[in-house]
């Protein structure tokens, strides 16, 4: 046995909306925590979310705005998307916990809250809400107010990719980190660390009692008295793990955290975790940029994408993961290529027209040294110049200039539904007729691995038979994911991370 180096109440791995989440929820009820990060910074893929939403229907700040809804309403949505690929107790305990932990966050000052109206995702499903209230986000917070840990919050994307000054003030899902990290700053209960890696669950008589981290080459054992919290995101970053269980993509267009590489996966699985979902994540289509590498995006005002033949074959406009499994769905089939195009044309200069790229665009010159960015003066050169044909491609933007005249997509049922058209405050069916045409480079991106543990609605973690293993518990994409093979709404993941380390917390608490 390594030398004692911690002994604490809880051990949480990874530090994103989950970890933070957990580490204090533990601390507040009174419990030791020592909380780990592999990476240089705290706050994992959450960092990274331009908005950090939480899909939390019926929770305090909405209903303080007099919003009219429903848990059963807001269940029976979630369960109609996601059916009975996960077991129908953890959809309640995701959906009905969300207004539960807002209230007991809102009962400490530092944490503050906005809504942010944002769509469900599958808007003619009964029960969605098209207003977009189930939907809210942290407060900004100067970053001095965080204490021992400023400075200390991963992101933005563009401050990591590009090279942008770090803002001192926090947004976004840097907000919702950074308000955990304030309100844990000045509690002596709670050991931080950066740098530090898990490698092995300690088990003792079927009980999780400990674990092995290295911290800058040096391996330390930290012991535990009430259990360890897997929270450390998935392993979308690790090529191989996606290799192994078949998830589509690269490991280079992720926008996942430097840390998530599945450490925390093997670690469990080793220890009789039982696992599903594997060969999942949270898809979009992303345009490619200058470094080779498919970022998110979103919210497009224009354009279509086309096929190998030159066809339209996806509702562009769909929530992001619908749209990234027809992709996926199609490059299966052959009928789509790695890149594939969004064909749009110059009414509103040389960008292609995509309102949110998470990764900022870079001079419009790179895009097209690199042959990102295609333009002509016809349909005809600008279909050879990206391989379809001509008269195919020449066909489909008629057709979509068409519909688009019409404002009704009959195709593919663009616009018709709201999260289509919330964002631009507009149709998105507007015509290419105006030259020279372009083209754009897009790819397959994700947002994460959603494969993960099978937890109980407590975030323990089951064994293969379908047993809890003492003292081990995970959330967010270290768990297999509540919402199943959807995307029910934004604010999914980073909502039922929090859940459920919530609920693991507490369940630690009361031994």
């Amino acid at each position: 046995m390594k030398a004692l180096d911690e002994v604490v109440d809880v051990l949480v791995v990874g530090s994103g909306g989950g970890g933070v989440t957990g580490a204090y929820t533990a601390a507040r009820e009174g419990l030791s925590v020592a909380l780990v990060e592999a990476s240089a910074l705290f706050g994992g893929t959450t960092a990274y979310s331009g908005g950090g939403g939480m899909w939390f229907p019926c929770n305090p700040v909405l209903v303080r705005a007099g919003v009219d809804d429903t848990l059963d309403e807001a269940f029976e949505y979630f369960h109609n998307v996601v059916g009975d690929r996960t077991p129908v107790e953890l959809q309640e305990a995701y959906v009905r916990g969300g207004a539960a932990l807002i209230e007991y966050l809102e009962q400490d000052e530092r944490f503050a809250f906005k809504i942010l109206p944002w769509p469900d995702y599958y808007g003619t499903v009964p029960g969605a809400r098209a207003d977009g209230m189930r939907h809210i986000v942290s407060k900004a917070v100067p970053d001095e107010r965080l204490g021992r840990f400023a400075g200390r919050v991963r992101g933005p994307l563009d401050h990591e990719r590009l090279g942008a000054s770090q803002p001192d003030l926090l947004t976004g899902g840097r907000a919702l980190i950074g308000r955990f990290l304030a309100a844990m700053a000045g509690n002596d209960a709670v050991t931080a660390h950066l740098h530090t890696h898990l490698v092995d669950l300690i088990v003792d008589d079927g009980r999780v009692i400990g674990a092995v981290v290295e911290h800058e080459g040096e391996s330390r054992v930290i012991r535990v008295r009430r259990g360890v919290l897997l929270a450390a995101g998935g392993f979308e970053q690790n090529q191989a793990m996606r290799d192994e269980f078949g998830v589509p993509g690269s490991a280079s267009d992720t926008m996942g955290a430097p840390g998530c590489t599945g450490a925390a996966h093997r670690a469990a699985i080793a220890a009789g975790a039982a696992t599903d979902l594997m060969d999942q994540a949270w898809w979009s289509p992303g345009l490619i940029h200058p470094d080779g590498r498919a970022a998110f995006a979103l919210c497009f005002a224009g354009g279509i994408f086309v096929d190998k033949a030159g066809r339209r074959f996806v509702n562009e406009s769909t929530a992001y993961d619908r749209s990234g499994r027809e992709i996926l769905r199609a490059m299966a089939a052959g009928t789509v290529g790695t890149p594939f195009w969004m064909v749009y044309d110059s009414r509103t200069g040389e960008q292609p027209p995509v309102m949110a790229t998470n990764v900022s665009f870079s001079p419009t010159d790179e895009y097209r040294s690199e042959g990102l960015w295609r333009e002509a003066g016809t349909l005809a050169d600008l279909a050879e110049q990206i391989g379809v044909p001509a008269d195919t491609l020449a066909e489909t933007v008629r057709r979509f200039n068409e519909l688009a005249d019409r404002d009704d997509d009959e195709d593919f049922g663009r616009g018709r539904e709201p999260f289509d058209r919330a964002f631009i405050g507009a149709s998105p069916l507007v015509p290419i007729d105006t030259p020279p045409y372009r083209a754009a480079a897009f790819g397959v991106s994700d947002l994460g691995t959603k494969g993960g543990l099978r937890t109980d609605v407590h975030g323990n973690v089951l064994n293969t038979a379908g047993d809890p293993i003492a003292g081990l518990y995970a959330a967010g994409n270290t768990m297999a994911a509540v919402s199943g093979e959807a995307y029910p709404g934004g604010g999914n993941p980073i909502g039922a991370s929090m859940v459920f380390s919530h609920r693991a917390a507490l369940h630690m608490a009361r031994g």
